[in-house]
């Protein structure tokens, strides 16, 4: 390969590379969620993370994205959330992804009964930073939210 097609591939690779790490990065997210590794959302969000989950409204920084978190999940017993249909736009340290998530929550202590499952989408805005690619917006878009919702609001009978 000559020298001018290299440099010109570059950026190509680049891009792919970044594309690779953010989808890596839903991925892990999704792992967080289903671990309940509430310590490890810093390994995907930014300190500064502003975010939208639907109810209740926009929400600012670390503490408000874990506390949104844990409100729901830590309420109910087994998760799988599986996030695909990934598409990523990389402009040099900034990028966008969108990404389907079907998530599935059991009651607990019942793995064979009450269930509550939510699909939507999320839309994030990433940024490199120093630790590497990080959220610093999330919007999830919710299409269908079905089965017990008590599964997720510990009001479990």
């Amino acid at each position: 390969m000559k020298e001018l097609e290299v440099k010109q591939a570059l950026p190509q690779l680049q891009a792919l590379l970044d594309e690779r790490e953010i989808t890596r990065g839903l991925s892990r997210f999704a792992r967080i969620l289903d671990t309940k590794s509430w310590d490890q959302l810093g390994d995907v969000f930014a300190q500064d993370i502003s975010f939208d989950y639907g109810a209740a409204g926009e929400q600012h920084g670390m503490t408000a994205l874990r506390a949104n978190m844990t409100r729901f999940l830590d309420q109910c017993g087994g998760t799988q959330h599986l996030i695909g249909s990934v598409l990523v736009d990389v402009d040099g340290d900034h990028a966008v992804s969108s990404s389907y998530v079907q998530a599935r929550h059991q009651a607990v202590g019942d793995t064979g009964g009450k269930v509550f499952d939510s699909n939507g989408e999320y839309i994030d805005r990433w940024e490199r930073r120093p630790e590497g690619w990080r959220i610093v917006r999330r919007d999830a878009r919710w299409a269908t939210l079905t089965g017990d919702s008590s599964v997720i609001a510990g009001k479990q009978k």
